[in-house]
């Protein structure tokens, strides 16, 4: 059972710690649509106003001396930082409270739940292995591979690691089986696949599915009718046999019974009767 409830539109979503590359998705579309100038605050830094020495050092420039775009700045990045406090625990909290631009919390929570270059180039290669390696098990519907693959695909981008739409539709028509290669086919015919949306293709490969079921569930009440007409024709066929043995055991007692009559009355049903004329030499007859 999900136990996530529905989010207000106007908080941001909250990061308890565990799924950070999840969270950072959604917070990241979260501050997009809040305004994309938060957004590139945060990816080109917040250029807060500074001063340049004539030594060329850059310092701080003093708050009495903001002019207008300076306090527009300030203001905006003040705003993405509250932001962000705003979506994150409190332990969190304690590692970024000390940054003085949003663009720097942003980085450190990237760093402590994704890690360094190498350890992010790490996470790529594995994830790039799943996508390369990736098939769909006979056994499994269109349904499950598709979130199975999305999974990866969206592990991969907040890494910076992206695919093209063509790659993406090319690598799930690959993965089929070879079942489902008159459906592939079809569609690469039909379809112009540098455009197609891989969305779209679920609902084709879905409804080849149904297909499939249900002529393998006709296939199989076939099967289980011709076994069930088999047997009742070999139950009819062991009824005629009982008929037949029941008919010869009522012939076999009826001459039974009449060989016992003829013993009772003299007579000898063995011995063949003569006319005159005849030999008188009695002959056995054999019954059969």
């Amino acid at each position: 059972m999900n136990t996530e409830k529905s989010q207000n539109i106007s908080k941001p979503p909250f990061f308890d710690g565990r799924n950070y590359s999840h969270w950072k998705a959604k917070m990241t579309i979260f501050i997009q649509s809040l305004d994309h100038n938060l957004w590139d605050l945060i990816v080109d830094g917040p250029n807060l106003p500074s001063v340049t020495l004539e030594n060329g050092d850059v310092i701080p420039k003093l708050r009495n001396t903001y002019d207008d775009n300076d306090r527009r700045r300030v203001q905006l990045n003040a705003k993405t930082k509250h932001i962000i406090i705003c979506a994150i625990n409190s332990n969190d909290f304690n590692r970024i409270s000390s940054c003085i631009s949003a663009k720097e919390m942003w980085d450190r929570l990237e760093v402590t739940y994704e890690g360094t270059n190498q350890v992010k180039e790490a996470k790529i290669n594995m994830l790039v292995h799943d996508y390369e390696m990736f098939t769909m098990n006979e056994n499994k519907d269109i349904k499950s591979i598709f979130s199975r693959f999305t999974n990866i695909i969206n592990a991969l981008q907040p890494l910076d690691k992206t695919y093209s739409n063509s790659e993406m539709v090319r690598k799930v028509l690959r993965c089929l089986p070879k079942s489902w290669m008159p459906k592939v086919t079809a569609i690469e015919e039909a379809k112009n696949l540098t455009i197609l949306p891989l969305e779209d293709l679920l609902g084709p490969l879905m409804t080849h599915e149904l297909s499939m079921q249900k002529k393998d569930d006709d296939e199989e009440k076939e099967k289980k009718k011709k076994k069930i007409d088999a047997l009742k024709s070999s139950l009819i066929e062991d009824s005629e046999d009982d008929d037949e043995n029941e008919e010869l055991a009522l012939i076999t007692r009826k001459f039974k019974k009449f060989l016992a009559s003829k013993k009772k009355f003299g007579g000898n049903p063995n011995k063949k009767i003569y006319q005159k004329g005849e030999s008188s030499k009695l002959e056995d007859l054999i019954c059969f």
